[in-house]
């Protein structure tokens, strides 16, 4: 099991049309509940049901403060500043696009 930790408008503008914020949190979800990980998805502002928002910081100021609390935690994102950024301790690091594919399956 991983903790994954997940830059939700990253991932949503890695496909068109974009993903609705509810419809990227259910697959992210289902997709985590299928392969045993726990699953954060974060969204710049508020969020819906089921995921966080960053209030008046940047969802990737959220995440460069949250994520290396937790080493050898997955990061998803395709940003690279936020990838040096918050990822340096991560267990691993997916891409917003690849992570698309891999909820689509």
């Amino acid at each position: 099991m991983a903790l994954v930790f997940i830059d939700g408008r990253n991932v949503q503008r890695s496909q068109w049309p974009n993903l609705s914020d509810e419809e990227l949190v259910e697959r992210v979800r289902d997709w985590a509940e299928r392969n045993g990980h726990e699953e954060i998805v974060v969204f710049d502002g508020t969020a819906p049901d089921g995921a966080i928002g960053s209030g008046a910081e940047s969802g990737d100021d959220w995440l460069i403060r949250e994520v290396p609390k937790h080493p050898g935690a997955w990061l998803v994102t395709s940003d690279r500043a936020l990838r040096k950024a918050a990822g340096k301790d991560a267990g691993r690091v997916i891409g917003g696009g690849s992570f698309l594919g891999e909820l689509q399956k």
